[in-house]
């Protein structure tokens, strides 16, 4: 007689009480956490001084409220929030207003969880910082009527994923184009900033008509004290995470390498790496994933499909020992980016070609 196995005992451990957002109001409404003060005026960050400064705006001389702004469409959503296209209602400049916001359909509330806080207090302190042309400018940031709000550089074309979804795969000279300007942002903020993205994939890499590919999303980006941190929170999408990063393993910025690797092979064979044909439907599992990254050797160009360069640039990203991987600096210099440098291609004609997405910001 077959006997039953008995089911293995769970242990479930309730989380400590989260402290509300409101804890981190002023009675003038001001959302305030350490160095970092937020009103209906804008950002502010004190320095060690305790003298506070403004945080100016980058790339563009417009100085608004979001009284000056009136909503157009809702064009998507990112991690945490409802991203709206506005319109300058005196000067007609676009920009993306992205609202964070909680589970229910309304804005930001007073009992917001902690780690959700803290994705925002990220977000808005990494935003306000970049300077890079390879980033998406954040011009503004407020705090008005319980609601957090980030006004960004509209990137009018969607993002990779959008154009994948239309043209279903790039030639290697436009994915030379796109490489080189993500790398760009990936040398800013590993090597600038220390910081590790976390969660590049193709709807983190938004683009413009002008064939301009930058990156976005800091929700969940981690900043390291030094080149030489690690970090061990296990957070992002998982499809795109590197073996370390998904086995719980402490990881660094070739974390981001992998990413970039998967992304760029997606974006060449039409279909997710670790999909083994394009008529498989949706995503694997977590632990589907999880088995395949451990025991299954990393994915790789097709040789018969794609030039040495790029199969050798690829294999430099997708590497399962992250020692083994290129850092965003040496990619820069890689042969498959070299090879196309001279050559006038035009990204902006492909992506001006194509349908303007409805919604795209993921």
């Amino acid at each position: 007689m077959k006997t039953t196995k008995p089911l293995t005992e769970l242990k479930l451990s309730v989380p400590p009480q989260e402290t509300p957002i409101s804890s981190f109001l002023t009675a003038s409404g001001t959302f305030h956490d350490g160095d970092l003060l937020l009103n209906q005026k804008g950002l502010r960050l004190i320095s060690e001084e305790k003298e506070p400064r403004p945080v100016e705006s980058k790339e563009i001389d417009l100085q608004f409220s979001l009284e000056d702004l009136e909503t157009i469409k809702v064009i998507g959503k990112g991690s945490g929030g409802v991203v709206q296209l506005v319109r300058h209602k005196w000067v007609g400049t676009s920009f993306a207003l992205k609202k964070f916001i909680s589970d229910v359909p309304q804005v930001i509330q007073m009992n917001i969880q902690e780690d959700i806080r803290k994705q925002i207090v990220q977000e808005l302190k990494i935003n306000q910082a970049s300077q890079c042309s390879n980033v998406v400018v954040c011009y503004h940031s407020f705090y008005h009527n319980g609601a957090i709000s980030l006004v960004f550089e509209y990137m009018d074309r969607g993002s990779l994923a959008d154009v994948i979804r239309q043209v279903k795969t790039l030639l290697e000279p436009y994915l030379a184009v796109v490489c080189k300007q993500v790398l760009l942002g990936l040398v800013y903020l590993h090597h600038e900033r220390h910081v590790i993205h976390r969660d590049i994939k193709p709807s983190n890499l938004l683009v413009n008509h002008k064939g301009e590919v930058k990156i976005t999303d800091f929700g969940v980006s981690a900043m390291l004290a030094s080149s030489m941190g690690q970090r061990d929170t296990f957070v992002g999408t998982y499809n795109y995470m590197a073996p370390e990063r998904i086995s719980g393993s402490s990881y660094d910025y070739k974390s981001d390498i992998w990413s970039l690797g998967m992304v760029i092979l997606e974006c060449a064979i039409g279909r997710f790496p670790y999909i083994q044909s394009e008529d498989q439907l949706g995503s694997p599992s977590f632990y589907e994933l999880l088995e395949a990254i451990v025991e299954n050797p990393p994915p790789s160009a097709p040789p018969d499909q794609f030039s040495p360069e790029f199969c050798s640039f690829i294999s430099a990203c997708i590497q399962k020992e992250p020692g083994d991987r290129s850092s965003s600096l040496d990619l820069l210099n890689h042969s498959f980016i070299k090879k196309f440098e001279d050559k006038d291609i035009n990204l902006g004609i492909l992506v001006g070609s194509l349908e303007t997405p409805v919604n795209f910001i993921g």
